[in-house]
């Protein structure tokens, strides 16, 4: 791990023209040197990763699945079959093309611009509106210690605060970044842990309630719980979009992120088994911080649903510290291909400020939206609207491992590893696709609405970059 002392990044590599583009890429360049800026190790990434995952959802989703019944569980486990799967293919991506920008880079690598430009903004819009639903999330956390939810505006300020703490780490520097990030993560584990190990004793069976209180089909219930649950296991591809502030990532990145989501994983399952168990049901349903009411219910009093409220807002900070450093990364590498404006290709001490600043006010002004607009769902409208948004750039990045994998090229495949990464490769797909009929009507229509808007930005885009090219021929 790497967050003090003056370690010389290593050299970029170059960077591979993708086929479909007719202009050059550029490498990578170093994050800097300054103090500021540092290169993540393997602990970081790491972090970084389960940092990511195990932020605001696991706190709030055990009562946001509740209303499913325990074939939630179920859900759980199809989730971390799908999510490892993921992880394994975006390991491969990382260490064929190991450049900051993750899905982006990986798509338009093979299947053009237009492919990687769809990654890079539907990614982007998946990240800020990730971060308007974790602040929501934290301030159901924040109410158990001081009272902020009994106004609504009082609510929305502490969600905006929420927000901006981090953005200010972010701009502080890339060391700062780390720094929080491994903090936050260790500190996040008490209380998780707390729950999923200790709540095992105080399992009460009659605290479940229904196998399927939804009201629907087997299969019906456990789509539509797992749309939900997603957002539990966004950040999977945190090491790969950050890539190129990974020390050897062709190595690091497919390390971090498999152990990153088996750990995260683990965690989940536990911690909510034991809510569930330890909370009885038609409490959990319209808890606003259920893991609080699970200490509560284990000790009695309210001390110890103070402390894990703490420890979530600690938990949740640190996540949107981690995720507002991924909304920056996608479009600064999109904006180095002139596929994003070019404001968003600035970095300072190691971040790209300009996609940092623009992602918090997006995230604000969405916030305040929601909490204007009176709707009593603020949290699960967010959640399903990134269902849809980040299945497009997993959809997309697992297309580009196939079409590496069958495409006959010789020298981007590893010919020891072709079953299992094929068979990967089709477990994300399936996964992906099923991950958007499970978003629902709502959250298909919205999230088209938002991917259409990008194609708009796309034809301007390209427009300015094919006047420029035309103007600079000789």
């Amino acid at each position: 791990m790497h967050v003090t002392g003056t370690v010389p990044p290593p050299a970029p590599e170059p960077r591979e023209t993708p086929a479909a583009p007719d202009h050059t890429t550029l490498a990578d360049p170093a994050p800097g040197n300054g103090r500021h800026a540092r290169r993540f190790g393997l602990p970081v990434a790491t972090a970084l990763v389960m940092g990511n995952i195990i932020g605001g959802g696991i706190f709030l989703l055990p009562a946001s699945v509740a209303p499913f019944g325990t074939i939630s569980l179920l859900a759980f486990g199809v989730l971390t079959v799908g999510a490892i799967a993921l992880a394994l293919v975006f390991g491969r991506l990382a260490a064929r093309d190991p450049h900051t920008g993750g899905p982006y880079v990986y798509a338009r690598g093979a299947f053009g611009d237009f492919a990687g430009f769809l990654a890079a903004w539907a990614y982007w819009i998946t990240t800020w509106v990730s971060n308007a639903a974790l602040a929501v999330a934290a301030v159901g956390y924040l109410d158990v210690l001081i009272p902020v939810n009994d106004h609504r505006w009082t609510a929305c300020l502490a969600a905006l605060v929420v927000q901006w703490l981090p953005a200010l780490a972010n701009f502080a520097g890339t060391r700062w970044v780390g720094a929080v990030q491994l903090v936050s993560t260790v500190l996040k584990f008490a209380p998780l842990l707390l729950v999923a190990v200790g709540g095992l004793f105080f399992f009460d069976a009659d605290n479940l309630g229904p196998f399927n209180a939804s009201g629907s089909g087997g299969i019906g219930a456990v789509s539509a719980a797992a749309a939900i649950l997603l957002f539990s296991y966004l950040g999977v591809e945190s090491a790969a979009v950050s890539a190129g502030e990974v020390e050897d990532p062709r190595r690091t990145v497919g390390r971090a992120t498999v152990i990153g989501t088996a750990g995260a994983a683990l965690v989940y399952l536990l911690g909510t088994l034991s809510v569930f168990g330890t909370v009885a049901h038609d409490r959990l349903v319209t808890s606003d911080a259920p893991f609080s009411d699970a200490v509560n219910a284990m000790f009695g009093g309210a001390w110890g649903g103070w402390a894990v409220a703490l420890a979530a807002l600690v938990s949740m900070t640190g996540c949107l510290n981690g995720w507002t450093l991924l909304s920056a990364q996608t479009p600064y590498a999109a904006a180095r291909d002139g596929l994003f404006p070019a404001a968003f290709a600035r970095k300072r001490r190691g971040v790209p400020t300009t996609g940092v600043g623009v992602t918090v006010v997006l995230a604000s002004l969405l916030t305040v939206y929601n909490y204007t607009s009176g709707s009593a769902k603020v949290f699960e409208v967010l959640v399903l609207v990134t269902t849809f948004t980040a299945t497009v750039p997993y959809l997309l990045a697992t297309a580009a491992q196939i079409f590496h994998l069958v495409s006959g090229q010789g020298e981007r495949v590893d010919r020891a590893r072709l079953v299992r990464d094929g068979i990967a490769a089709s477990v994300a797909a399936a996964f992906s696709l099923w991950l958007v009929a499970g978003a629902g009507y709502a959250a298909v229509y919205q999230g088209v609405l938002f991917l259409f808007a990008g194609v708009l930005v796309y034809a301007v885009m390209a427009a300015r970059r094919r006047r420029a090219e035309t103007s600079n021929a000789p």
